[in-house]
């Protein structure tokens, strides 16, 4: 897109390349004027969800300025997050219950206001879960998400990442807000032993949510991230 190429050149200095691959690349540009940073997704293609996302204003979700499509993908003008990820932490570190419950109920409260617009993130990771400079959690990376249609039987393809991918990702039914609460026991077991749960499974008192969470049957999950939430409060 020539006219914001034009724009970014004169307007915003371009800091560095945080993400380079075959699915795109993520740009990292200041604003020579008002040292402002933001983030440039160039895509090879248009996700459905990012358009509905420009209309959310929500603490724990980074403010999608503008979606661009272009002929053989799109344009994603979005908020920098000043801090460092959940996968950083964990580098060599776990959490201790207090401090994942924390993280977790800031990511649910995220995924409620996803969910209520029928988008399903899909691909919840340490790797897309970003801790502010001001402690505040932010679910970054929506380029995996998707709008949940009633009326499909299972999702066209798979996206997401293996190991926190739930089942339905992989063609048996369609992904829904249950998909994401699988992924979240996942990461809480993660965050709490450092490992995968088919290889050691948290055995404090948050054994029982991670278990509930990652049930290969979405029945058997918490139906809502809300649920989730106040099991985690209790």
């Amino acid at each position: 897109m020539e006219w914001l190429d034009n724009v970014l050149t004169q307007e915003y200095q371009l800091v560095g390349v945080l993400k380079q691959s075959p699915k795109g690349c993520v740009l990292r540009y200041r604003h020579k004027a008002l040292n402002q940073d933001m983030i440039v997704k160039r895509l090879p293609f248009l996700t459905e969800a990012y358009p509905r996302l420009k209309e959310i204003h929500h603490p724990n979700i980074p403010q999608i300025f503008d979606v661009i499509p272009e002929q053989n993908g799109c344009t994603v003008l979005e908020e920098f997050i000043d801090g460092v990820t959940v996968a950083d932490i964990l580098d060599g570190n776990t959490y201790h219950e207090r401090g994942a419950k924390a993280v977790l109920s800031q990511i649910c409260d995220a995924l409620q206001v996803l969910h209520s617009l029928h988008i399903i993130h899909r691909d919840i990771k340490p790797e897309n879960i970003m801790i502010r400079t001001d402690s505040k959690v932010i679910l970054i990376d929506f380029d995996a998400a998707r709008i949940y249609k009633p009326y499909r039987s299972e999702d066209t393809k798979f996206i997401g990442t293996v190991g926190y991918a739930a089942p339905e990702q992989f063609g048996m039914t369609q992904s829904d807000p249950r998909t994401d609460i699988f992924a979240l026991g996942i990461l809480l077991n993660i965050m709490l032993t450092g490992e995968h749960p088919s290889k050691v499974l948290y055995q404090g008192r948050l054994r029982k949510v991670i278990e509930k969470c990652i049930q290969v049957n979405p029945q058997k999950r918490y139906q809502t991230v809300l649920e989730l939430k106040q099991s985690l409060i209790k």
